[in-house]
């Protein structure tokens, strides 16, 4: 009982923080492994992963595709280094110091870590008689997603956290969630990439943020002996 109440304590080194960090990886990483197991698999979901990205071919039309295209670029490699380059220096500024290290470990190195991904999976992208966007690379899981996801969630949890007022969490919370879904969208109607592609981004990014947030949240315990 004693180990129980302070795994589920606030305070401490290896209080609640850990636990749900713990938690959180445990369940986005086994997430991705079922997701990972039926693509490769062939299951149901492929199935459902063609007839979705056919439609969207289909049916795609302005100004949708436009906005998709748009979307979709801001967070091309390019333009997530600009929104790192943004949020690193308001949390320079901000003194917020250990949500920086936070910020460098988790939004590049998930970006690498999907990379990996991509080569040990080696899914071939959807393929159209009139494609929208023609790319080279591997489809699972989507990079765009797990970069969007890696940013949001981090800019999500450091301002639920530093802003005291719950409409302003609350408010937080919905346009980083709005924007990872968004730029998953954007992916699967352009035809990048298909559901399974970006829900895995989204499960991968997931576990590799609790590991990156509850890491830096122990080191500064640890040091400071303060909440991050």
């Amino acid at each position: 009982m004693n180990f129980i109440e302070e795994r589920l304590t606030p305070g401490g080194e290896f209080g609640l923080h850990l636990t749900v960090g713990m938690a959180l990886l445990a369940a986005a990483a086994l997430a991705f492994h079922e997701l990972a197991e039926a693509v490769m698999g062939q299951a149901a979901i492929t199935v459902f992963d063609l007839r979705v990205a056919h439609w969207f071919n289909a049916h795609a039309a302005e100004p949708a595709t436009s906005l998709m295209r748009t979307v979709s670029a801001m967070h091309t490699v390019a333009g997530m280094v600009l929104l790192i380059g943004a949020l690193a220096l308001y949390l320079w500024r901000a003194r917020a110091r250990y949500w920086l290290l936070a910020l460098l470990f988790s939004v590049p190195g998930g970006m690498l870590l999907n990379v990996g991904l991509k080569y040990v999976f080696q899914r071939q992208r959807p393929v159209f008689e009139q494609p929208l966007v023609t790319l080279m690379t591997y489809s699972f899981p989507s990079g765009h997603t797990a970069a969007a996801t890696c940013f949001y969630g981090l800019l999500a949890s450091y301002l639920v956290i530093a802003r005291p007022r719950w409409y302003v969490r609350l408010g937080t919370v919905a346009f980083c969630l709005c924007m990872i879904l968004l730029v998953a969208f954007s992916r699967v109607y352009l035809g990048a990439h298909y559901v399974s592609d970006v829900l895995a981004a989204m499960a991968e990014s997931v576990a590799w943020l609790a590991v990156c947030i509850t890491a830096i949240s122990t080191l500064r315990r640890r040091r400071e002996g303060k909440t991050i």
